[in-house]
């Protein structure tokens, strides 16, 4: 067993010897094992080269769309803002044209105005009447049945009145009355309101008196309690009764109350002066 493993060793050396000359002189073991090693190489490092090289470029897309995404994020934000000021400027400029229309009121002779703001809509116990809340009181000087207009028209007068707040009671309102004159053929009447939603009723129009669809119906200064000559509405409908002697007239207010924001509370010296002789008894 000994002799055996002793000739396998010396044949292996003894080929490896010639190997290693018959190499030392042709090289083509090295050639064989360097060509076999580069393919190998080759070939393992291709496939992991292919995956580093779309891993780089996925992770690049990725770290792209986080850049767009908060760019976009960014963008976004700016553009709410910039929607934002958009908003801010135009209602800034609608507040603007108000105050110049306001600006631009000028009070009737001999009466004096302060101007107030609408705080809120139709409140009460009830909530039936068409009523406005303003924020001038008795502090400012307001008392109960003084006109309340704007540059349009006839809002209403004053119905109730706390230290720094007032309600207004609307010319649509069916409790308000209001003696009106048509600006084209001077016809005396009595506007009457119906509701929110409906048009007013001008009453007691002879069926002869000329009235035309269209013409404004203006105050007519009957009573003191509103100023002569300031618009109310515009008649929308005549019609010819036939078993009254009077006309059916409608007409439509001037003043767009839901839209409206700022009044002026009017005030005649010469009625004040009068109601205060009265209160006292004088």
């Amino acid at each position: 067993m000994f002799k055996k493993c002793i000739w396998i060793i010396l044949v292996c050396l003894i080929a490896y010897l010639g190997l290693y000359t018959w190499n030392w002189k042709t090289h083509y073991l090295d050639r064989l094992a360097a060509n076999t090693g580069l393919e190998a190489v080759g070939w393992i490092l291709k496939p992991g080269n292919y995956v580093l090289d779309r891993g780089t470029k996925l992770w690049n897309r990725y770290l792209y769309l986080v850049d767009v995404r908060r760019e976009n994020e960014r963008l976004k934000e700016r553009l709410d803002r910039i929607r934002s000021d958009v908003h801010e400027l135009r209602a800034t400029a609608r507040e603007a044209a108000r105050l110049r229309e306001l600006l631009g009121f000028d009070s009737p002779s001999g009466w004096e105005r302060q101007g107030a703001r609408i705080v809120g809509h139709k409140l009460g116990i009830t909530g039936i009447l068409e009523t406005v809340i303003v924020d001038k009181g008795s502090a400012h000087g307001v008392r109960r049945d003084q006109p309340v207009v704007c540059p349009a028209g006839v809002v209403g007068r004053i119905y109730k009145v706390s230290p720094h707040f007032s309600q207004v009671l609307l010319l649509s309102d069916p409790n308000s009355r209001l003696p009106v004159i048509s600006r084209k053929h001077r016809v005396q009447s009595i506007a009457s309101g119906q509701g929110s939603d409906s048009p007013l009723n001008v009453n007691y129009v002879p069926l002869n008196a000329p009235l035309d669809n269209g013409e404004i119906m203006l105050t007519s200064g009957l009573a003191g309690v509103f100023p002569k000559g300031y618009p109310v509405a515009r008649i929308t409908d005549i019609q010819i009764s036939e078993v009254s002697l009077f006309q059916v007239v409608r007409a439509e207010l001037l003043v767009h109350i839901r839209s409206l924001e700022e009044v002026f509370i009017l005030n005649n010296p010469d009625n004040s002066e009068k109601r205060e002789m009265l209160d006292s008894g004088g």
